[in-house]
């Protein structure tokens, strides 16, 4: 049974950075793909961020240049190192993998 947990998120304020984790388990987590999706208020569910087993990156374009996915696989998780954070990346952060939803973790960006 796969099981994805998230943590890291909270209160910031704009500008601010955030990282976030996701703790991976009942998967080979070095072959799986990995991602982080958001679900701001009203909107719908949208990819943030993945990396491939070998490490291939993909970003939005809203947020290229600001976040870093990167893996550990020593540690079976997932990061995302979200920088120079805006009103805009309030949302709750997913992480997702092999069909499996984490709980999701809220980050809130706001002076």
């Amino acid at each position: 049974q796969v099981q994805l947990v998230e943590s890291g998120g909270g209160l910031v304020q704009p500008g601010g950075s955030l990282r976030l984790s996701c703790i991976a388990s009942g998967i080979i987590f070095r072959i799986a793909d990995m991602a982080w999706y958001r679900q701001a208020p009203g909107k719908e569910r949208e990819a943030v961020a993945t990396i491939t087993s070998r490490g291939t990156t993909v970003y939005a374009e809203s947020v290229k240049g600001r976040f870093t996915i990167s893996r550990d696989s020593a540690k079976n998780t997932v990061y995302l190192q979200m920088n120079s954070l805006k009103p805009d990346d309030t949302a709750v952060y997913y992480c997702y993998t092999s069909r499996v939803w984490g709980q999701g973790t809220l980050v809130t960006v706001s002076s």
